[in-house]
């Protein structure tokens, strides 16, 4: 069995030396070294880890590790969500997050310059969030890895 930390240090050497654009080339990727992974944990992996997506010299979209800016939105929007998020409710490809009251534009925000693979965007009012996935992502795979940046 491997641990979390053997996984996500996989990860990471995987993303340095090969051009991997999406979770499931990096579950692929991870498979033939031997660890077997489903999509939502190596999302959870690649959330966790910071990993962004640039530009390769090739023009595609591919994972790589995170620059100092990346690392500092990161870390805005955990502590967003540690501060204003009253939970995460799952709704088709949404996910509904509750704050107190006068909070939710400022979470809102939070996600939306952190720059997510999966958000699609955010609408808030008062004291709730919606945030749309983006196609082929569930509202609850999008709850878990909102979640996973409190862990």
């Amino acid at each position: 069995m491997t641990t979390k930390f053997e996984r996500q240090g996989t990860i990471l050497r995987l993303v340095q030396h090969r051009p991997l654009s999406t979770q499931a080339e990096v579950a692929e990727a991870l498979h033939a070294t031997g660890i077997e992974a489903v999509q939502a944990t190596v999302s959870r992996d690649i959330h966790q880890l910071g990993l962004v997506k640039v530009r390769n010299t090739e023009g595609r979209l591919v994972y790589a590790l995170p620059g100092a800016a990346d690392l500092h939105r990161l870390d805005e929007l955990t502590s967003a969500l540690r501060r204003w998020a009253g939970g995460f409710t799952p709704a088709g490809n949404l996910c509904v997050i509750v704050t107190p009251r006068g909070f939710a534009a400022a979470l809102a925000d939070a996600i939306d310059a952190a720059d997510l693979d999966q958000v699609a965007g955010t609408i808030a009012g008062d004291n709730t969030v919606f945030v749309a996935a983006r196609d082929g992502m569930s509202g609850a795979e999008l709850a878990n890895d909102l979640r996973s940046h409190l862990e």
